[in-house]
């Protein structure tokens, strides 16, 4: 079967992310026609005069509907889709000029009804960003579940970077109305429905993570926030690892006090985690300060899951 792709970017009052988003669509490698969706999700700062810029340039198309959020909107960009699959990017996105060429490569080599790819940071970004990169991709701190291939089996793509057949789509309905972890329920339906995943791993993207710290670490706790809920929900699929986070508080809370009460062992272990997480960004980032707030962001990243979790755990659903 010949694959012909449908790329669905989803915007809410993100003109300037959504214009460099589709000049890096212009670059891709990849020789076949494919056509754009680009779904205004009530926005008020709409994106319709920068998507014309590229009617010449990509198949395009605009459409505009109240707001419902992102998983929503995806679906939206899903049904009025022509491609027989469909690709699905967050706004705050930049892609590679060889995205759409690996991933056809890919899907030749090895079909499955649903991909994922991981993310990655400019040189241009901030430091902020690059910081934040690091945490969310790192093996660690997340055991390189996002960026390596060879840290995942059964992969869970994410929605800012997410694949999916038509075929997958109609008999699973595509995205549900949860608002944080909604591309992890999807990819547990198609689980549920013997549809299979896999990570590209050449088919990554530059993210850039529009958010600031306070940002990040809500971010972060409605990530946390919502995988009780899912474990609830597919109670085959939990893990001791997503209890990390909290253990990790715990302990480094833990580490402290003995510290002020003479006992120094613990504190010295996280001292050099600390001090290997450093020395890795800053041998990836080549910038200590990029190194030194990647430590931040961990702490951070932590914390925000950590708590999210916690209190996902007690809470009714």
């Amino acid at each position: 079967m010949k694959l012909t792709y449908s790329i669905i970017i989803p915007v809410f009052n993100r003109p300037q992310e959504i214009d460099a988003l589709l000049e890096s669509l212009t670059k891709q490698t990849f020789t076949a026609d494919f056509e754009v969706l680009v779904i205004e999700d009530g926005s008020t700062l709409k994106s319709d005069e920068i998507v014309s810029k590229y009617t010449d340039r990509l198949n395009i198309k605009y459409h505009y509907k109240e707001n419902s959020g992102a998983g929503a909107s995806r679906n939206f960009g899903m049904q009025l889709a022509t491609g027989n699959y469909f690709i699905i990017f967050d706004s705050d996105c930049i892609i590679p000029p060889h995205y759409l060429a690996e991933v056809d490569d890919a899907l030749d080599q090895n079909y499955t009804d649903a991909f994922g790819g991981a993310d990655a940071a400019l040189d241009s970004f901030t430091t902020v960003q690059k910081a934040i990169n690091y945490s969310m991709t790192s093996f660690l701190t997340t055991g390189g579940i996002r960026g390596s291939k060879n840290s995942v089996d059964r992969f869970q793509p994410r929605s800012f970077n997410f694949g999916l057949s038509r075929l997958a789509y109609r008999i699973i309905g595509g995205f549900s109305t949860m608002k944080t972890g909604e591309d992890i329920d999807l990819t547990l339906r198609l689980w549920e429905n013997n549809f299979h995943t896999q990570f590209i791993e050449k088919a990554f993207v530059y993210h850039k993570r529009r958010t600031s710290l306070k940002q990040f670490f809500r971010q972060t706790y409605r990530f946390g926030n919502a995988r009780p809920f899912l474990n609830r929900k597919y109670p085959d699929t939990g893990k001791i690892t997503y209890w990390f986070p909290i253990l990790f508080m715990l302990f480094f809370t833990a580490s402290i006090v003995l510290l002020f009460l003479g006992f120094k062992l613990l504190a010295a272990l996280f001292l050099i985690y600390f001090v290997a997480l450093i020395l890795d960004s800053l041998f990836k980032n080549k910038k200590i300060s990029v190194a030194a707030l990647s430590l931040v962001t961990t702490l951070i990243q932590f914390t925000g899951y950590g708590l999210g979790f916690l209190k996902g755990v007690f809470s009714a659903d």
